[in-house]
């Protein structure tokens, strides 16, 4: 049985990898440095974000465990799951929202961000006040929400962590 899910609306190259080029896409221009395939440094967050996310859904303690593994793939350190607010950062509202998760128009820039699923997304750490609960961000339409941390739901996962 799923957890019920309550909704609030509302790049450095590595030792000759591919060189990072800029993306604007419809964020404002030079918002983003993109290193293909790898990762989007924000300009204005300064944030580094895993550039696509795995098609793989996971429990909000194995998406914990996932970023904390990242190292080897995307090079670097300390990437973990984003605070809802750095989550927030990435939606897009200028995207046209679906009302139907497997809609593939998610609200993100989708030449930045490629690939990524219309559902939802884990945060970390969780609610204030409430530890058994965690936000995430719905990218079928932008809004946030919370579920319990124990429950059986799965989501989607985009990794992020400070700097370059």
């Amino acid at each position: 049985m799923k957890a019920p899910i309550r909704y609030l609306l509302g790049a450095l190259p590595i030792f000759g990898a591919t060189l990072p080029t800029v993306v604007d896409a419809n964020a404002p221009d030079g918002h983003y440095v993109v290193t293909p395939g790898t990762s989007v440094y924000d300009i204005k967050s300064k944030l580094t974000w895993q550039q696509i996310s795995p098609s793989t859904t996971y429990m909000w303690a194995d998406a914990k465990a996932y970023c904390a593994g990242l190292g080897a793939s995307l090079g670097g350190v300390g990437w973990r799951l984003p605070t809802i607010k750095e989550l927030a950062t990435i939606v897009d509202y200028s995207k046209t929202p679906s009302l139907v998760v497997s809609q593939p128009n998610p609200t993100i820039d989708a030449n930045t961000f490629p690939e990524t699923p219309s559902a939802f997304c884990w945060s970390s750490p969780p609610l204030a006040g409430t530890p058994s609960k965690v936000w995430f961000i719905a990218f079928q339409n932008g809004s946030a929400g919370y579920s319990a941390i124990t429950s059986a739901y799965v989501g989607n996962v985009r990794c992020v962590r400070t700097g370059l």
